[in-house]
């Protein structure tokens, strides 16, 4: 026996939705469930949407559960963070307290210094990426200083942003039509 839908819409309200939608997999599978709607078999709905027929019930459990905002594509949750509150804590200490040379054997912290902080005070390995996502969400960005060459003129600097150093540009006349000939 298959699962009922709802109620509460109908084939009109469905495709109705279909046309609102901008994502074209949600139109696409209320399009299916406006056919089942309007009479047709799980089997024809299923044809329609390109599916099979487990997925049709998938669809509509969703879309029972929520209406049509149950059938947009959602992003996977993906996997729990390797990083607890008290790691995150302990990082953003380390961060603000800056690295001591002598102890921590680097004058600046670098990710993968970080990312071995965090292996040898609570044996917790993370990539790359992954602690880049964690810091940004904590607030802090990758900061690199912009190299300045060591002969360089501060008041060559200021004048050229004052536009001393720019030449002078007029406009020309108007060409005449017997020149271009």
């Amino acid at each position: 026996m298959p699962i009922p839908l709802r109620t509460d819409f109908d084939a009109a309200l469905v495709r109705a939705a279909a046309r609102k939608s901008k994502d074209g997999g949600q139109a696409r599978r209320l399009l299916a469930l406006a056919a089942i709607y309007e009479g047709a078999t799980r089997t024809e709905a299923a044809r329609l949407g390109g599916v099979t027929l487990q997925i049709i019930r998938d669809w509509v459990v969703k879309f029972n559960a929520d209406g049509p905002a149950g059938l947009t594509d959602r992003k996977a949750p993906g996997p729990p963070s390797r990083l607890n509150a008290t790691h995150r804590a302990a990082l953003v200490e380390t961060i603000e307290r800056g690295p001591i040379p002598a102890v921590d054997g680097v004058v600046r912290w670098r990710i993968i210094d970080l990312m071995q902080w965090l292996w040898d005070k609570f044996a917790v390995s993370v990539s790359k990426p992954t602690l880049s996502r964690e810091l940004r969400a904590l607030g802090y960005r990758k900061l690199s200083a912009r190299p300045k060459h060591h002969a360089q003129d501060p008041a060559a600097i200021e004048a050229f942003k004052k536009g001393a150093s720019l030449p002078n540009w007029t406009k020309s006349e108007r060409a005449s039509r017997a020149a271009h000939r």
